[in-house]
This record gives C-alpha cells, sequence and structure tokens, in this order.
C-alpha cells in the first residue's frame, strides 16, 4: 500500500490531496516529505470568516511536522494560498491540518500532548525527536480546547488544598471535584489568601454554587471563611487526611527535639532513623520497621508517649454517629492536656476548636470519595515533580489540568495513534 493511500484512510484532508511522497536524508536523519496540492478549481477558505473566496496568491512552501513514522520524521509540504477576502482583507487560508501559523499538524499536538501524561515534557520531546516547546504548545493547545469543551455542571462535592509548585513557599490554590464517579482538577490559583479563593466561586458563577452540598478542606482560615460566605448552605468538612498531617508534624516536632536534648546530655541516639517508624500506620511497616518500633515501646520517651497518644485516637475515625465521635474525642483531648507533650496539646486544642466540622465527617460519610483530595494532591506533587525547569506558575497549571483535568479530547480525529 502507499503512503498516499494510507494517509487518505487515516487522514484525509478535505479539499486538498496528498502528492508525492519522497525520502530525504537529513543532518538530522531520515525525512519522509509527503507534499499537499490544493485540489483543481477549489478556492481558499478566509481564515477568520472562514468563508470561501477568490484566491490573491501563494507563498512559499511550509512543513508541517505530522507523527513519526518507523522513527522517521513526516513533514508536509504545502505552498498555503492567499484569499482575498471582501470582508477580511487578504489573509492566509484556513488549512484543515494545522492551526494558524503551528509548524505541527493538529494531530501531531494531539499525539505529543498524549504521550506527554505518561512521560516528562523533556522525554517526550526526546522520544519524539521535536523541542520541549513544541511538546509544551502541544499541551497548551489540549488543555485550552478541553477546558473550553468540559462541562461543569452538577457538581455537589469539592475538595480544596493549597501544593507547593516550587521551593520558597509558592503556593496554588487547587480545587477539586470530589464527587463519587467524577474526581478531577477543577481549577487553580495563585497563592493561597482569601482573594485567591473567593477567585474560584467568581469561576464557578452563582448558579453552580447553590448545588455544593459538600466542601472539603484542612483548617486554613482563609478556606473556612471564604467557603463560609460563598457556599453558606454547603456542609464544610475537615478532610481526615488533614487531621492525620497535624499528627505526623507533631510526633515529628516531639522526636526532633528529643532528639537534640539526648545528644546534648551524652545519651545513646534511641530516636535516630526513626521518623517513618513513628509516623507510618502499624499495618504498613515492614518487618525490620515493627523491630524497631518494639525497642522503641520499652523506652519511656516522650516521643513514644506521642506516638501512643497518636495510636490512641485512631478509634475515633470509626464511629458511625456523630454524638459517639464527639465523646471519643472530649476524651481524648482530656487525656492529651494532661501529657504535657506540647504539641500533642496543640493537636487537642485545634481539634477541639475544630469539632463542629471535625463531626461533619461523620455526617456525610459516603455521601463523596473521602480521600479523593489527598489522592490527587499526590499526583499533583508527582506532576511538579516532574515539571523540572518551569519558572512559572503557568506552567504548573497546564501540566496539572493536563495529568488531572480529566478534559475531553476531540472526537473529529480520523485515527487514533495513541
Amino acid at each position: 500500500m502507499h503512503i498516499k493511500a494510507i494517509l487518505n484512510r487515516i487522514q484525509k484532508q478535505p479539499g486538498f490531496t496528498y502528492g508525492k511522497a519522497e525520502l530525504v536524508e537529513r543532518r538530522a536523519g531520515l525525512a519522509l516529505h509527503v507534499r499537499i496540492h490544493a485540489r483543481k478549481g477549489s478556492r481558499p477558505v478566509c481564515s477568520k470568516c472562514m468563508q470561501k473566496r477568490p484566491g490573491y496568491d501563494s507563498l512559499n512552501a511550509r512543513a508541517f511536522e505530522f507523527i513519526p513514522l518507523w522513527a522517521i520524521t513526516v513533514l508536509f509540504l504545502y505552498a498555503p494560498r492567499r484569499a482575498d477576502c471582501p470582508r477580511c482583507g487578504v489573509t492566509v487560508e484556513l488549512m484543515p491540518w494545522a492551526d494558524g501559523k503551528s509548524g505541527v499538524t493538529t494531530t501531531y499536538a494531539w499525539f505529543l500532548s498524549s504521550w506527554a501524561k505518561s512521560l516528562s515534557w523533556s522525554e517526550t520531546a526526546r522520544r519524539f525527536r521535536t523541542s520541549w516547546q513544541t511538546v509544551f504548545r502541544s499541551v497548551a493547545m489540549a488543555v485550552e480546547w478541553g477546558r473550553s469543551h468540559a462541562s461543569y455542571a452538577g457538581i455537589t462535592s469539592i475538595g480544596v488544598d493549597e501544593i507547593a509548585w516550587k521551593k520558597g513557599h509558592k503556593y496554588l490554590t487547587v480545587v477539586y471535584q470530589i464527587d463519587h464517579g467524577t474526581k478531577r482538577l477543577l481549577w487553580i490559583g495563585r497563592d493561597r489568601t482569601m482573594a485567591t479563593f473567593n477567585g474560584f466561586f467568581d469561576w464557578l458563577g452563582k448558579e453552580r454554587i447553590t448545588s455544593i452540598r459538600f466542601i472539603a478542606s484542612d483548617m486554613w482560615r482563609a478556606f473556612l471563611t471564604v467557603s463560609a460566605k460563598r457556599a453558606p448552605t454547603a456542609m464544610r468538612i475537615l478532610d481526615r487526611f488533614h487531621v492525620a498531617g497535624l499528627f505526623s508534624k507533631a510526633i515529628e516536632k516531639v522526636r526532633r527535639d528529643e532528639v537534640i536534648e539526648l545528644r546534648r546530655k551524652g545519651h545513646a541516639p534511641t530516636l535516630t532513623k526513626t521518623r517513618w517508624v513513628l509516623l507510618k500506620r502499624t499495618h504498613n511497616l515492614t518487618e525490620n520497621q515493627r523491630g524497631r518500633l518494639s525497642e522503641l515501646l520499652r523506652v519511656n520517651l516522650r516521643t513514644v508517649r506521642a506516638y501512643l497518644l497518636k495510636e490512641d485516637f485512631h478509634p475515633f475515625w470509626g464511629y458511625i454517629r456523630a454524638s459517639r465521635a464527639a465523646r471519643f474525642l472530649d476524651r481524648w483531648t482530656a487525656e492529651t492536656m494532661r501529657s504535657r507533650i506540647e504539641p500533642m496539646k496543640r493537636v487537642a486544642r485545634t481539634l477541639r476548636t475544630h469539632q463542629p466540622l471535625l463531626m461533619n465527617w461523620f455526617r456525610a460519610r459516603g455521601a463523596f470519595s473521602h480521600g479523593a483530595t489527598e489522592g490527587l494532591n499526590n499526583k499533583a506533587r508527582v506532576t511538579t515533580r516532574r515539571a523540572y525547569g518551569f519558572r512559572t506558575p503557568g506552567h504548573a497549571e497546564i501540566a496539572l489540568f493536563h495529568t488531572l483535568g480529566a478534559l475531553p479530547e476531540p472526537g473529529w480525529l480520523a485515527h487514533r495513534f495513541w
């Protein structure tokens, strides 16, 4: 089968025909040049008003990258015509295989953006022998198209959090949809202030705000204040994973302070290399970590007592009724306040202060995907780590929407290459 026949089968160009295909030796390697011609007697389409107009003249031939064949670069060669449009003036004709002045075919751009979900942008560029900028523009195109065609109706549950996209306390506020069956990134705002989160509700609009029933977040005051003001009918819920984060930070603070104290007194380094032994759940420990934990539990240290308080709190999440969970919380906080371990006492005071919102976790049990925010955040961190070299938040936003936005793709592609 000839190259022309294959292209006509998988990538037909209305109003144009494929001409001669030629294999060319270049410094960068082999390239397949495929010429495209306008059909005889056809008129160019104005790229502004999309109407057929008389031809004005033809420009020099341009090359458009297409999907590589057997690791051979494929280039479409075409000399664009200019249309003499009475409404728009003299314009370059609309070419169905590429947008505007792009030197990459639309099909190839979607191909690259699809691979960029699995590989880093640099690796995608290397694999397909193109530039990082070409991959970035392809991903940006896919994100722009997907967001403009995505549906945001029927959102009932959202989770809000912040992620660090760069060192130096550079944060993004991220809002996810966490309904059962639909978990995706909805919106990104720069920084984590009240004004930032207000921007999400401005974007969502009054009509869609009224359908929100649940808002899960951490205890950041900006999130709680804005959600109470802008969505007063929604139930605000403290996320379980953020509560677990409070315990982790408290135990790590106790451990580090005690390590310094033991070294100063000349005692054996009992707590060195025990961070994950104390922070992980018991059933997630390795065999060696279990043995290390058994040794620690025989020592009367503040860190061990803090660890035991954390473990004692875990049954809290097993309650079905909020009233019983509240009684358990009262007992646990009273015991913790007598522990004389200041970081754990701060946890207890924080939980007491936010007790009404914490109880909403039980009232909303099963109504939405409780672990979705943390799961999406973990994927977001992986995405930002893979985004090596991003210097602006705009690059990070495009990468996050591309990976987590569950954005639609066009259905008009004649053939899926991925």
